[in-house]
């Protein structure tokens, strides 16, 4: 007979609560090549970001890539790495604090926000303990992935399904897709864009890189490419580009398979080759800056584009935990939290002790 999570610990009466789960890409523990290599066992052995058969996958990555990437990818890691650790995890650190504190200033109740990564610390197993362990009867999940795709949030779906598949009383549960065409989501972009262009100048052009996939997803139904193409043009749209002050690129591919065009590197080479001397650089798919933007964008291809013949690259950092940003993914989960009872004016924690108070009494009344 299974055994589920929760099932000797429950009692009659006890109050339930709201929950929000925040979940990242995620990070290595350290920047060393052991703690590389495991983060990457994790996240290249997910279907959801390779499709190649199992069989023949494990050989390759595991006779292939991980005895290779792990030592080159923690070089890359220790640029970036600060003394608080990673930047994502920094980053997304401040996310969930920024997101409670908002919470609690426009919902009567209390709000548990957890935070999670898909692959690496903290788990999303973990993040659903520490959730169950407040008695989260309500749960709205939030995957910091402004444009969906199949190896990003439906990866997370499939993880937080693994792990409620093991309870015997699951949470109601809300998931959130996607952000990619939100008004707040593109006026914090365009904000971000404005800002720095006043600090710093502006370039003589902007290209707004985007993660990868292979070009197979996309002939497979993923919605990811057309996503971020709506996004860059209605970022685009908020600062009056003109056609020929902006593209779009897509980063980070690995492997023989063609992946989507233009590639970012080739892109910026090709910049530099046409005359373009000032370069700027955006990364609307990233809620927080990482490996993929501080290392690859700021470091190598800002390289790149110099050693091709442009003057300077300048990488605009991701919306992080800005005001604008914190603000418009605190009302895009309000949104999504409305018609549950603690989103509610009349929501006092008076009434709900009565009401708790009361079920109990009728559970111990009836036998429960």
């Amino acid at each position: 007979m299974p055994r589920y999570i929760g099932e000797e610990k429950y009692q009659h009466g006890t109050p339930d609560a709201l929950g929000v789960l925040l979940v990242n890409l995620g990070t290595p523990d350290a920047p060393t090549p052991a703690a590389v290599r495991r983060y990457l066992a994790e996240f290249l052995w997910d279907p959801r970001v390779i499709e190649v058969p199992r069989p023949l996958w494990w050989m390759i990555l595991h006779g292939v890539i991980l005895r290779i990437r792990p030592k080159r990818s923690a070089h890359a890691y220790a640029k970036v790495w600060t003394d608080a650790g990673s930047p994502l995890m920094n980053w997304s650190l401040k996310q969930r604090k920024e997101l409670t504190r908002m919470l609690e200033a426009a919902v009567p109740a209390p709000v548990h926000v957890s935070l999670a990564m898909r692959y690496g610390n903290p788990s999303i197993a973990s993040a659903l303990e520490e959730l169950r362990a407040a008695n989260v009867r309500r749960l709205l999940v939030l995957p910091l992935y402004p444009q969906y795709s199949a190896t990003t949030t439906a990866s997370v779906f499939d993880a937080l399904a693994d792990c409620l598949k093991k309870r015997r009383w699951m949470p109601e549960l809300r998931f959130i897709t996607n952000y990619h065409d939100e008004g707040g989501y593109i006026d914090a972009l365009a904000a971000s864009v404005r800002e720095f262009w006043a600090a710093n100048g502006r370039g003589e052009h902007l290209v707004m890189s985007f993660h990868g996939v292979p070009q197979s997803y996309l002939r497979a139904g993923d919605p990811y490419h057309c996503h971020c193409q709506k996004t860059a043009r209605l970022l685009a749209d908020a600062l009056f580009l003109k056609p020929e002050e902006w593209s779009i690129s897509f980063q980070s591919r690995v492997g023989r398979e063609e992946w989507l065009r233009p590639y970012t590197d080739e892109r910026l080479v090709e910049l530099a080759k046409a005359g373009v001397g000032r370069l700027d650089v955006v990364c609307p798919g990233f809620s927080a800056d990482c490996l993929e933007t501080l290392e690859e964008i700021a470091m190598q291809n800002a390289e790149l584009f110099v050693e091709s013949g442009g003057q300077s690259l300048h990488y605009i950092p991701a919306l992080n935990a800005r005001r604008d940003h914190m603000s418009f993914l605190t009302q895009l989960v309000l949104r999504h939290l409305q018609g549950w009872p603690e989103t509610s004016p009349a929501w006092s924690p008076e009434a709900r002790a009565k009401d708790f108070a009361e079920s109990a009494a009728r559970a111990r009344a009836s036998g429960a």
